[in-house]
C-alpha cells in the first residue's frame, strides 16, 4: 500500500501496488504548502507513517499531544474550547524522508515534518472536506480515517504533492 495526497484536488488516494483502491476527500492547510516550523502549512514530498495512534478508541475520541483525553467530541465541548484544533478518532504521524525538503534543516530552519507534528487525523463531522482548512495536517472524516488506519502500516509511503 501507498498513499498519494493531492493538495490542489484535496484528495487522498490509496494504492495497492499501482492499483487505485479508494479515494477520499480531505482538507489540508488553509495557509497552503510549506515546510517551515510554525508556518501551519502542509509539507510537500515523500513521507512515511512513523506512528499509528488511537487504534480501538471510540469515534470522536479527542487527542491532545497524541494522548487520548478521555473526552468524546460534541458541540458543547467545541463551545467550551473554541480555539482547540480538534484531532479526533485516529492519528497517522508522518515523517519526511527527503533531507533538506521535509526532513532536517534548510537554511538553519527546522523543516522536519515529524517535529512539526504533521498528521493525517480525524476531525469533527461538520468540518468541510474538499477545501483547505487545517493548521498543516491532513484532515479526514472520522469514518475515512478509521478505514485508512486499518489498511496501512507503520512505514507506509506517502507522497504529498501540489
Amino acid at each position: 500500500m501507498h498513499i498519494q495526497i493531492s493538495i490542489s484536488n484535496q484528495i487522498l488516494s490509496l494504492f495497492d501496488e499501482n492499483k487505485l483502491v479508494k479515494q477520499f476527500s480531505i482538507s489540508t492547510a488553509k495557509n497552503g504548502v510549506g515546510e517551515k516550523m510554525g508556518s501551519e502549512c502542509t509539507p510537500r514530498g515523500k513521507h512515511i507513517i512513523t506512528e499509528k495512534i488511537g487504534g480501538g478508541y471510540e469515534v470522536n475520541s479527542v487527542f491532545v499531544s497524541r494522548i487520548a483525553t478521555g473526552e468524546i467530541y460534541e458541540q458543547e465541548l467545541r463551545e467550551r474550547y473554541p480555539e482547540r484544533d480538534w484531532i479526533l478518532t485516529r492519528i497517522l504521524w508522518l515523517s519526511g524522508t527527503e533531507e533538506g525538503k521535509n526532513k532536517g534543516q534548510l537554511g538553519g530552519e527546522n523543516i522536519c515534518s515529524h517535529d512539526r507534528y504533521i498528521y493525517i487525523h480525524g476531525t469533527p463531522d461538520d468540518v468541510s472536506m474538499g477545501k483547505p482548512g487545517s493548521r498543516g495536517c491532513v484532515r479526514m472524516k472520522n469514518s475515512d480515517v478509521i478505514e485508512i488506519f486499518d489498511l496501512v502500516k507503520v512505514g507506509t509511503e506517502i507522497n504529498i504533492c501540489e
